[in-house]
């Protein structure tokens, strides 16, 4: 079968596509003909080893998996002998954020592991696109204790992350006001934003507003510049360590801190949110934001446009 794969931490002109032997069926695993996948944010670090602490995950000097690739969504076409929930010809789907191999034609994966059979109301492009951002979204949005009339400030919502995290709020009653460019505005309006702020036009920090959460989608703010943005007991959260890894930090002392505080959530079992994701897109209450679609030959390139920062929610990679 074809594979993306690199045996060292590299940038994206180092990934190849070769062939390899078809994986090895364990007792407990499928084998999946993969029809879709996506690069990612985090299949961006899987690939460079940045940050560095990914890497007590994924390999300290070199990945232990080669193939790269963190979600799919195919077609079972083989079974272990003591797997019984699924079934040769089932459509399925799955996510593991330390790495799957799944950027290749066939991928074998655990049925330990985060996967479920795909609703048949979505296709598989956007199957493989619900996980990855939403997964996080999941555990970022979890504890907070949302309230109806709560207002909350996503910034970033035409990504992967803060484009769920604005249809997963809808469920909540809540007051959304979201951040993004131009040609979004309608998009992110028809989404359920109340509020939407081209930020081309407008810097949100120096807006005249306060709100209950300040939700740093993008990672590109801080908490010392939302600061002004919250009530007295506002929360801020962001989807990134910070530039000098400061959120994980400001987490840990917000205990001992008066009024606004810092949440940085760890997310763990993708099982759990995949459980939550998979029944809001088999009802039809979240429909993933697709960027671009890339040829598997392409891949490449897709991990140089994901890099750049410019992508808008996710980023397919398909099989013929």
């Amino acid at each position: 079968m074809k594979a993306a794969i690199r045996y060292e931490y590299c940038a994206p002109d180092l990934l190849e596509i070769a062939r390899v032997t078809l994986p090895r069926l364990g007792e407990d695993e499928i084998l999946v003909k993969v029809k879709a996948t996506t690069v990612n944010r985090t299949d961006c670090g899987v690939l460079t080893g940045k940050p560095w602490a990914i890497r007590l995950f994924i390999g300290l000097f070199k990945p232990v998996r080669p193939v790269t690739g963190t979600d799919f969504a195919g077609i079972v076409v083989d079974k272990g002998n003591n797997v019984d929930q699924f079934e040769v010809c089932d459509q399925v789907y799955g996510f593991y954020d330390q790495g799957l191999s799944s950027h290749a034609e066939y991928v074998a994966v655990s049925t330990k592991k985060a996967i479920l059979k795909k609703p048949e109301n979505v296709t598989f492009e956007q199957a493989a696109a619900s996980l990855e951002g939403a997964h996080y979204v999941f555990y970022f949005l979890k504890d907070l204790k949302l309230n109806a009339g709560d207002r909350i400030l996503i910034n970033g919502g035409t990504g992967a992350i803060g484009n769920a995290a604005l249809q997963f709020l809808k469920h909540f009653n809540v007051r959304v006001t979201v951040t993004c460019e131009t040609e979004f505005v309608e998009v992110l309006k028809s989404q359920g934003a109340e509020r939407v702020i081209d930020y081309l036009k407008e810097n949100f920090t120096t807006i005249n507003e306060q709100f209950d959460y300040v939700f740093d989608a993008v990672g590109k703010s801080s908490f010392g510049k939302c600061k002004p943005l919250l009530k007295p007991k506002g929360i801020y959260i962001s989807s990134e360590l910070g530039k000098n890894w400061q959120n994980p930090f400001l987490a840990l002392i917000s205990p001992l801190m008066i009024g606004k505080k810092v949440k940085f959530p760890v997310p763990y079992s993708a099982k759990r949110s995949m459980t939550f994701i998979n029944k809001l897109i088999s009802n039809g209450e979240f429909v993933p934001l697709i960027d671009r679609k890339y040829r598997f030959e392409d891949i490449a390139e897709a991990y140089r446009y994901v890099q750049s920062g410019q992508k808008k929610g996710n980023v397919v990679i398909t099989f013929d």
